[in-house]
This record gives structure tokens, C-alpha cells and sequence, in this order.
């Protein structure tokens, strides 16, 4: 369905790799790790499998154990030699990641334009308080809403359904703003309006139907939302 800007009164955002890049993690592999990438990307995979798993058997638990487990089997595959603090060091890096630069600008014309801003993540309330203080935009956030607060991991619908509630929005008029791309679909088939924070040109995945929009960066948004 194409994407209505009309209906929109509220946009959320996801955290991790939309508002910060997680791939930043990967430096703070360099002290333990020679070559920090490739650990740094089955550390990332895994901690997304395990919310989707964790999603299906009932195994909930906040998202920096999840990501403390994930950590953990990385440096293991890889064979790393590690203390029990070198790695919640590197897993601490969680609450200092790299903004990317269109973030606040992109949030401030959405904001002066009269639309409601929400965080919506997987994250813990600690981990999503200590990243919008490092991101530099509480004070255009209405609030964030955790995945914490229903114990259900992206893209199951019952966090947006819970995100909607929260937000007093019906969902209809939500946009979801995203580079997740089962943030996007999990977002839509939950009936709010799933954007694609495409910063890397990237092709969409061959899965379950497109995004309803498609932008480069939160700008790209804005200018949809005549922001």
C-alpha cells in the first residue's frame, strides 16, 4: 500500500542501527579481537536470533543479557581469550554508540511540525535511557517504549499494538522508522505504516512485500511528512 502522509500523527523510531549504528561496537572489539568486524557481525546476528527464538519459546530476557550472550558466543567461535570485564566493557559500548548525523536534525522538523516522536526497541529501559542521553534527543522524544514493559521482541505485533497504547495513537496513524527490515514488517502487518531507513542503498529483502516508504535518512521522512 503506498505510503499516506495524511494519515500520519505520530512516528516512532527504532534504536539500534536507526538512531546509533551498531556497527560502532566493532571498535571496541579492537583490544581483545584482531580483526573486530567479523566477531562484531555474528555478535549482532545472534543477538537478533535470540529475541526471535526467545519470541517463540517463552524465554524472555532483557536485550543486554541477550546481548551479553550473543557477545559471548562470538569471542567464543572465534577462539578470544577474555575476562569476564574485557567483555561487559566491550558490551558496555551499548550505551555510547555513534549517532548518525541526520538524527537530530531529522527529529527536530518532525517535532516542529506538530508530530508526537517515540523510540520503540528491543532495549531495556536502562540501555534506551542512556542511549537517547548520548543521542542528544530527550527533549524531542515524548517518551520510548520498551520491549521490556510486554517481555516480546520485535517484529511480534503484540510490541506495537503495546507501543500504539502508549502512545494514545491508533496504530493506523503511527509511521514506524526503521532499518530493521523485520522492524518494517512487523511494524505494518501490526497495521502502522513501516518506513525503511535505507542509509546504505541496500536492496530490500525478497520477503513478504515492501516497505510502504523508503528513504535514506530521517530527512528523506521529513520531506514525505512536508516537515
Amino acid at each position: 500500500m503506498p505510503f499516506d502522509p495524511d494519515r500520519v500523527t505520530t512516528v516512532t523510531f527504532d534504536s539500534y542501527s536507526t538512531v546509533v549504528d551498531v556497527e560502532a561496537a566493532a571498535t571496541a572489539l579492537a583490544d581483545v579481537v584482531p580483526d573486530p568486524e567479523p566477531v562484531s557481525n555474528l555478535w549482532r546476528a545472534h543477538s537478533l536470533m535470540y529475541t526471535m527464538v526467545a519470541n517463540h519459546v517463552d524465554a524472555y530476557q532483557p536485550f543486554y543479557e541477550m546481548n551479553r550472550d550473543a557477545l559471548t558466543h562470538a569471542l567464543d567461535v572465534f577462539g578470544v581469550e577474555y575476562t569476564a570485564d574485557e567483555r561487559d566493557d566491550i558490551l558496555a559500548v551499548y550505551h555510547e554508540l555513534d549517532v548518525f548525523e541526520d538524527v537530530r536534525a531529522g527529529m527536530e522538523r518532525l517535532a516542529d511540525a506538530g508530530y508526537d516522536l517515540y523510540i520503540v526497541s528491543n532495549g531495556n529501559p536502562e540501555m534506551l535511557d542512556s542511549m537517547v542521553a548520548h543521542a542528544g534527543v530527550d527533549d524531542l522524544l515524548e517518551d520510548t517504549v520498551s520491549a521490556d514493559e510486554v517481555e516480546r521482541f520485535k517484529p511480534d505485533s503484540a510490541l506495537y499494538r503495546h507501543a500504539a497504547a502508549r502512545t494514545g495513537t491508533p496504530i493506523d496513524e503511527i509511521a514506524h522508522a526503521t532499518a530493521g527490515w523485520f522492524d518494517v514488517q512487523g511494524a505494518s502487518h501490526a497495521g502502522m505504516q513501516g518506513v525503511w531507513v535505507d542509509r546504505k542503498d541496500d536492496p530490500w529483502v525478497t520477503f513478504d512485500g515492501e516497505p510502504d516508504l523508503t528513504v535514506a535518512d530521517f530527512h528523506g521522512l521529513a520531506d514525505t511528512l512536508d516537515a
